[in-house]
């Protein structure tokens, strides 16, 4: 696909946690969004417990949405170890579901994956030790590795990347120091400066903040429902 001549409008957002007992409608929202963007960019977390209801309920709302959809599961929509339900439900509705793949919208790739645990910078935690300390280390470097094959496949001169952990910290400073290791990981970091990318959006950290870069100068975005954006609503505007 060409790219466009102009810039691409995306919005972004993480965080729903839709529910099954108590549902808020998000349709006002989405049609909203459609007004004011080209593409919808969820980052993870789409369902509170992971369960196919949760998905059904988005997926009716998400009818209001006229611009194309991309996602990444989030740690919730692994809760109730129905996660290929959820994404089978999602994806019939239209959504880019994203797990280590990458779609190119109007000249812009998105790139997604979920993304890990294990901290950042010199207190990344390492594979030494027990044997569930080398299985999580493992699981991070796996993310790592998977990001770093989708972003092989991006042809497009534009990329956004899609996460759910953060790939920094300063972008989920406020949260409590004690659970920063649980939040992120600076491995996907690594990865994205290994490309041209012209942002990352991730969510998880409900108490970070808005905006950093990776050591490399990537722009990053915490777009959790509850972080503060400059527009004021609960989805960011980003032109790529």
């Amino acid at each position: 696909m060409a790219d466009r001549t102009g810039p691409l409008k995306v919005a972004a957002l993480g965080d729903l946690h839709v529910k099954q007992d108590a549902p808020a409608s998000h349709r006002d929202l989405f049609g909203e969004i459609s007004r004011e963007a080209d593409v919808l960019v969820l980052a993870g977390d789409l369902t509170d417990l992971g369960l196919p209801r949760e998905a059904e309920i988005l997926a009716e709302d998400l009818r209001a949405c006229a611009i194309p959809v991309v996602a990444v599961l989030g740690n919730h929509d692994y809760e109730s170890d129905a996660q290929d339900e959820v994404c089978r439900i999602l994806r019939q509705a239209g959504v880019r579901l994203l797990d280590g793949q990458s779609v190119e919208i109007e000249g812009v790739g998105f790139v997604g994956v979920k993304g890990f645990v294990g901290g950042f910078g010199r207190f990344t935690l390492g594979s030494f030790g027990e044997p569930a300390i080398k299985a999580l280390v493992a699981e991070s470097v796996r993310e790592a590795m998977r990001l770093e094959n989708a972003m092989r496949q991006v042809a497009s001169r534009r990329a956004m990347v899609v996460l759910h952990y953060a790939p920094i910290a300063e972008t989920v400073a406020g949260e409590p120091p004690e659970i920063f290791p649980f939040l992120g990981s600076s491995r996907l970091a690594e990865i994205i400066d290994r490309f041209e990318v012209s942002a990352v959006v991730h969510g998880h950290a409900h108490r970070g903040a808005y905006e950093g870069r990776t050591p490399g100068g990537a722009r990053v975005y915490n777009v959790a429902k509850h972080i503060p954006k400059p527009n004021g609503k609960p989805y960011a505007i980003l032109e790529i």
